[in-house]
């Protein structure tokens, strides 16, 4: 529910603080600003869901670390393989196929409702592998979403929501994006601290997306496409010295 939309938000505003502390050019704005990124995690340490200080502190630690990467290719690398190693956790929890089951605490933070409704929609997936069961078809074709008094419209899950919809096609277009993404901002013209800041948040809001419902939410979205363009866009040139006649 909304504890998607909080842990997304305030994972979303670590990396935006990080990346421009990492921008700022005084000292003491920088400082101010990283003072602002641990102000946030702290807050979503006290008051936030856990997948939100996770990420934030997550997020907050390999922006730190990014200033001793000096090739960016590595970091990128490793921030994919976190994100498949989130997709795939998903879809193995949702097939039934983890080694010696789900432990028990962690299943309990899913729920069983919502490890049911990973389960109907990898189901949907299985019987419709191409084309998928159709867009919003989810509720009336998953047994878990309609027993809920408020009928789940999606399995909180974007791959999985996406296979069960759309097939393959919409999981491998789903991938393509992220792909896209850190391509893009492996070619920024940004400083590598900044890179990274942002695709580690970036990949951190994948594995919420994968786990929850984070991408149901504009906000999310709107704050995802916000930070990815501002870490791939060009710094504005200096203004020339002005001459005076």
């Amino acid at each position: 529910g909304h504890q998607g939309l909080d842990a997304a938000q305030l994972t979303l505003a670590t990396g935006a603080a990080c990346c421009a502390a990492w921008a700022a050019r005084r000292p003491a704005l920088r400082l101010a600003l990283w003072l602002l990124a641990l102000t946030i995690t702290l807050t979503a340490v006290v008051s936030g869901p856990p997948a939100g200080w996770a990420a934030s502190g997550a997020v907050l630690l390999c922006s730190l670390s990014a200033a001793r990467l000096r090739r960016r290719l590595a970091g990128l690398a490793a921030l994919a393989l976190v994100a498949a190693v989130g997709v795939g956790g998903c879809w193995a929890v949702a097939a039934d196929a983890v080694p010696g089951g789900l432990p028990r605490p962690l299943r309990a933070h899913l729920t069983e409702h919502r490890i049911r409704m990973w389960q109907d929609a990898a189901h949907l997936a299985g019987a419709n592998p191409v084309r998928g069961a159709g867009p919003d078809r989810f509720a009336e074709l998953s047994p878990a979403a309609a027993e809920s008094p408020d009928p789940d419209t999606t399995p909180h899950s974007a791959p999985l929501q996406q296979a069960a919809g759309q097939g393959l096609p919409g999981v491998a277009l789903l991938g393509a994006a992220f792909a896209w993404l850190l391509y893009a901002l492996w070619r920024s013209p940004r400083s590598t601290p900044v890179v990274l800041t942002a695709a580690a948040a970036l990949t951190a809001l994948a594995v919420e997306a994968s786990l929850g419902n984070a991408l149901s939410f504009p906000q999310v979205t709107a704050g995802a496409g916000l930070l990815a363009g501002l870490a791939t866009a060009r710094p504005p040139e200096e203004p020339l010295p002005r001459t005076v006649p």
